[in-house]
């Protein structure tokens, strides 16, 4: 399939929006992106605009939302991020938009939240900005379900020109071999990584590639995602946090390579990670290098407490050192009852309460 190897193409003015509301009372409605959008500042709009006295025409705005379940406090917060929405011609302009967002499975209250967050959304085109924008992550994603759960996952999507920022960033992957699939994949769970700079994505790219990552596998994707979340500035912290608890080059390499999660996580989730397995655990710092998934764990809500348990049984003599320590703490909670819990209920009648009460300490 190649499908991907369509998006080469400037799509034509789709027709979705109109073949979407085929059933709607207000089917007759032409939703041009010409006269009827928001001007984008107030002083743009003329004397003989359509900009009216707020006695007389916020109350059809505000109405409008409060219609489409926005409550009172999004109304406000709307108003205040974007006021020129006041000016705007309900029907002709915010309501197409939001039966749009509707009739693509978006229920009331993520409309309101995406409308809350990116408010100047309102002043896109619907024809020429946000159908084209879905269109294209649908011919991406290649199916409805995963388009809409893309963009609830970053509602920003539909307010940048895609064909001009994320377009070349995918050709970019698509020209040295990445596999459709697995850009589908990270646009679909991780989207807002193709929202940036194409000069500076494909540097990125090219970081990857000399790290010696294959195009070809799934870690590719996720590394470009990891050094498209940070800073030059922040990846380099992270490398000297590594230094400190005596890892070497090499092994930061080896560890980004098996698993580049590792480079995502906090500063702060860094040094609380190593600490424990170091200093509380009493593993060799070689040990973590080689088994870089550890560190994505929670530290509160999985690894303390689950560490926790294991330091007893190792105590109680009842669990060897070399236990598979991944397993232990990637295991599912289940898993993780039957293999260490529930053997030793009688012997160590506390133990499941001891885990209980440290699950409990990560909620507070």
């Amino acid at each position: 399939m190649l499908l991907l190897r369509r998006i080469i193409r400037v799509r034509q003015q789709s027709s979705v929006f109109a073949q979407g509301f085929s059933e709607s009372p207000l089917k007759s409605l032409r939703y041009s992106s010409t006269s009827s959008e928001i001007a984008s500042s107030p002083k743009s709009a003329s004397p003989d605009s359509n900009s009216v006295e707020p006695e007389n025409d916020e109350k059809p705005v505000i109405v409008l939302f409060e219609n489409h379940g926005f409550s009172k406090t999004q109304i406000s917060e709307i108003v205040k991020k974007f006021p020129q929405v006041l000016s705007a011609n309900p029907e002709k302009t915010l309501l197409p938009k939001l039966l749009f967002f509707q009739s693509k499975g978006l229920s009331s209250p993520e409309i309101a939240k995406l409308v809350c967050s990116f408010p100047s959304i309102l002043a896109r085109s619907l024809d020429r900005k946000i159908i084209p924008a879905f269109d294209y992550i649908q011919e991406l994603l290649q199916t409805e379900k995963k388009t809409i759960a893309s963009i609830k996952r970053c509602f920003c999507l539909l307010t940048w020109d895609l064909q001009i920022y994320a377009r070349p960033n995918v050709e970019t992957l698509i020209q040295i071999g990445v596999p459709d699939s697995n850009i589908a994949t990270i646009l679909h769970y991780q989207p807002r990584v193709f929202l940036i700079n194409a000069v500076r994505f494909k540097e990125i790219v090219e970081e990857v590639k000399e790290m010696g990552f294959n195009p070809l596998r799934l870690n590719f994707v996720i590394a470009v995602l990891a050094m498209r979340a940070m800073s030059k500035s922040t990846w380099r912290k992270k490398v000297e946090i590594y230094k400190k608890w005596g890892w070497s080059e090499e092994e930061i390499l080896f560890a980004f390579r098996r698993h580049p999660w590792c480079m995502m996580a906090s500063e702060d989730k860094i040094n609380g990670v190593m600490d424990f397995f170091v200093n509380k655990i009493g593993y060799e710092i070689s040990y973590i290098a080689k088994r870089p998934a550890l560190i994505s764990h929670s530290l509160k809500k999985r690894i303390v407490p689950r560490g926790s348990v294991y330091q007893v049984l190792l105590s109680k003599g009842l669990i060897k050192k070399d236990v598979n320590l991944p397993f232990l703490f990637e295991a599912t909670e289940t898993q993780f009852l039957d293999k260490f819990i529930d053997p030793h209920k009688k012997l160590i009648p506390g133990l499941l309460n001891l885990y209980k009460e440290k699950l409990e300490d990560a909620k507070r």
